[in-house]
């Protein structure tokens, strides 16, 4: 492994708290209901295709992702499908979702269930991104973009790198970490398969030095795969975001409202590789992931959670029940949002679960700007967080385009370093919101 590489511009140092490093993975028992979100993915909702008192296998299609950009849902469980209805999301709205009573675990036809390592890939380009597709992957990382969309490269357009994002920067979350530990050879075919997607032959995996045991590992096993990289990263705070993990790696820059495609780069998250591998080698489609619970004095780990289990069978499944939670983070505490519910169910979003007593989720009191530059300086997209948040302020959405709001990759490092307190991030969203419907009209 060659030097520590990192991105140029802001960043943060926040605290680790990775309480759960290196706990094992846990598969948790089925929950009595699951309730599976039509909507899972960036993208447009999927439609339906059973109906209510159908019965379902594991595995099998229930709602079909019809729109270019959106993905196919499957059932995590077997049995009777009790109503299609609206509940709760972590948006705090309620949408629709497909509400299954468990029954067992009866598998569709055509799945394979096997801890086999299969390194032998015996599809072609086009079958894979079909395979992909069928099977509903996205991408694990957060963002949720449908993948066969991503590794479909638009006309005019090359691939030079395939990027694996094996960073988890956002403090508690170890879920990618145990993951690299646990199915590093599996992770390592699945870049592969990705590889052979893209047309590409080069493949660079980044993961920070908080990770030395995920380091040596993939660096040890990755010498078996032709064209496969493993580069440790510096400690900063937002590595994993799609434009500084490019920097860090391959010293390019992805010009502002544009994709990493422009650079000849794509990115794809550790546990997306893992899905991959799962779909193209065992037919199996993306109806589990792994997620973190974790908090300060929370009993936590990494567990293997079907889609459409409800947070608080997570929850009681870990014996947090004497806990007085004052707030639910679904994410990281950087990026991630507050539950209004611990009924929101795991979607394949979900990368982690945090519990906060009242001692850790209160805001700090807010002051006057004093002008201090901190929140510019720590921006990694080179943005005025105070002005975008002036702008948000007295609605001068013009303004707020003009000082590329767009741009903000919505890290929280401005909020996180600011002595005054000022909301900027939740300014910043509001402001991203309000000038996209602008946009949007415009098109109109």
């Amino acid at each position: 492994m060659s030097g520590l590489k990192t991105f140029s511009i802001g960043g943060v140092h926040p605290h680790e708290c990775k309480f759960t490093a290196k706990k094992a993975i846990v598969t948790i028992p089925l929950p009595e209901r699951v309730y599976i979100p039509i909507s899972q993915s960036l993208g447009a909702p999927s439609v339906p295709i059973v109906n209510k008192g159908e019965r379902v296998k594991t595995g099998q299609l229930i709602a079909k992702g019809e729109a270019f950009i959106s993905a196919n849902i499957h059932s995590s469980v077997t049995g009777i499908v009790e109503k299609i209805d609206d509940w709760i999301d972590s948006s705090g709205y309620k949408k629709k979702a497909i509400i299954i009573k468990t029954e067992n675990d009866e598998w569709e036809e055509g799945i394979i269930i096997s801890n086999e390592i299969k390194k032998d890939i015996t599809l072609s380009k086009e079958e894979i991104i079909s395979k992909i597709k069928e099977k509903g992957i996205v991408g694990l990382g957060g963002a949720t973009f449908p993948t066969h969309v991503k590794i479909s490269i638009p006309q005019g357009k090359k691939a030079e790198y395939l990027i694996i994002n094996g960073v988890e920067c956002e403090p508690f979350l170890t879920s990618d970490h145990q993951l690299m530990l646990e199915k590093a050879e599996q992770i390592l075919v699945g870049i592969q398969i990705l590889m052979k997607a893209l047309d590409v032959d080069k493949a660079i995996i980044g993961i920070e030095e908080n990770k030395p045991d995920a380091i040596e590992k993939l660096t040890n096993l990755s010498k078996n795969y032709k064209g496969i990289e493993v580069q440790g990263l510096k400690l900063k705070y937002p590595q994993g975001a799609e434009k500084q993990l490019i920097k860090a790696l391959v010293n390019r820059e992805v010009p502002s409202g544009k994709l990493p495609i422009e650079v000849g780069c794509v990115v794809q998250n550790v546990g997306t590789a893992y899905a991959v591998y799962e779909a193209i080698q065992f037919n199996k489609p993306l109806i589990e992931r792994v997620v973190t619970l974790s908090g300060f004095g929370v009993e936590g780990g990494n567990f293997l959670v079907r889609i459409g289990t409800p947070i608080q069978a997570l929850i009681d499944y870990c014996g947090n029940k004497h806990l007085e939670i004052e707030k639910i983070i679904n994410g990281g505490p950087m990026m991630g949002k507050s539950l209004v519910s611990t009924e929101v169910p795991v979607t394949k979003g979900t990368s982690g679960i945090l519990l906060f007593t009242k001692e850790y989720s209160h805001r700090t009191k807010i002051y006057n700007c004093i002008r201090c530059g901190k929140c510019v300086s720590a921006c990694p997209m080179g943005l005025e967080p105070i002005v975008l948040e002036k702008a948000v302020e007295i609605s001068n959405w013009d303004l707020a385009e003009k000082y590329h709001v767009l741009d903000c990759i919505e890290c929280g490092s401005c909020h996180y370093i600011c002595p005054a307190g000022r909301p900027l991030l939740d300014m910043i969203r509001l402001g991203k919101n309000k000038v996209n419907q602008i946009i949007r009209t415009r098109g109109n």
